[in-house]
């Protein structure tokens, strides 16, 4: 879960009330005003605030399925499918959701930009796991590692020009890694 910038709201994923698949929840840091603010269906996951707390942002699997996707086989140790989730923003209450991905393919694990104006993000969109950066909009897609790898799970510096991810590469344990923004 994760605090909304006032530090009023959280925002978060999970299998409540009999769900098979996580949906993504909102609700005050007393715990009322608790409310699902996905639609119910396909996966969802990596929520997040927009600038004034009136917007939010999670990927979710629905467009590919609506169904739940299968869960991985946790005798492996914990281990997180790619599924083809694709980001999307909406309205605090759930109302107004508006795609900024859509292609089809693993693209998740987003944050905001301490301005409110960027996202960065993890996709497969060309073909590794590589971290991108957008406006809040959709637009202006860059792309900021190359390396392959894992490269994901990334957040912005307080002053919003560096980021700091986790990388994965050539079966070396987990390395912490930064660069530039933009």
């Amino acid at each position: 879960s994760y605090f909304s910038p006032d530090g009023e709201w959280l925002i978060f994923q999970s299998t409540r009330n009999g769900r098979s698949c996580d949906q993504q929840y909102v609700m005050r840091v007393d715990g009322s005003d608790l409310h699902r603010v996905s639609d119910g269906t396909g996966k969802t996951t990596c929520g997040y605030f927009i600038g004034n707390n009136e917007s939010i942002l999670y990927a979710s699997t629905h467009l590919a399925d609506s169904a739940c996707p299968p869960r991985p086989d946790p005798s492996k140790g914990y281990v997180w499918r790619l599924d083809p989730f694709d980001i999307y923003t909406a309205n605090r209450d759930g109302s107004n959701r508006t795609p900024l991905t859509a292609y089809g393919v693993y693209t998740a694990e987003a944050t905001v930009s301490p301005n409110g104006r960027s996202i960065v993000f993890t996709s497969l969109k060309d073909g590794d796991l590589e971290i991108y950066t957008m406006n809040t909009d959709g637009s202006n897609i860059r792309r900021l590692t190359t390396t392959p790898g894992y490269d994901g799970g990334a957040f912005f510096s307080p002053d919003g020009t560096q980021i700091v991810y986790r990388a994965k590469r050539d079966g070396s344990s987990h390395l912490l890694a930064s660069t530039k923004a933009r």
